[in-house]
């Protein structure tokens, strides 16, 4: 029992670890450069899927788990995935795969989103 929750408690950690060095990451890149935080999510998106075309994001999924699959280069890891497993079909598969694979989670964002402005009204940023 004690191992266990030592287990669940490192790998925790390691999440945490892993998923802050990528936060840190962006934030530096945005502290020391003038790109707009739109323009270096989709580098981080595009940074999953090559990371994950080489090979390299996997093992790091494999460590971190959710510290590695929840931020914005997790997205793209998904979508290579999703691209990689459905090339194993046919050409078509290898277009539809990426839908199919990130489906779940679009639509998740869209319907909570669409219930949370139902539910709050947004406000003028005041100076």
């Amino acid at each position: 029992m004690r191992a266990e929750i030592i287990s669940i408690l490192l790998m925790y950690v390691k999440a945490f670890a892993v998923g802050g060095a990528i936060c840190t990451v962006a934030q530096i890149i945005i502290n020391i450069t003038s790109l707009t935080s739109g323009k270096i999510l989709v580098y981080f998106m595009l940074a999953g899927v090559v990371l994950t075309a080489l090979g390299l994001y996997q093992p790091l999924v494999e460590f971190a788990g959710a510290g590695a699959t929840v931020p914005i280069c997790g997205f793209g890891y998904l979508l290579a995935n999703g691209a990689i497993k459905g090339a194993e079909k046919g050409f078509f598969y290898a277009v539809t795969g990426p839908l199919t694979a990130a489906s779940a989670g679009v639509t998740a964002a869209v319907v909570f989103s669409f219930i949370m402005s139902l539910l709050f009204h947004s406000k003028p940023k005041r100076n």
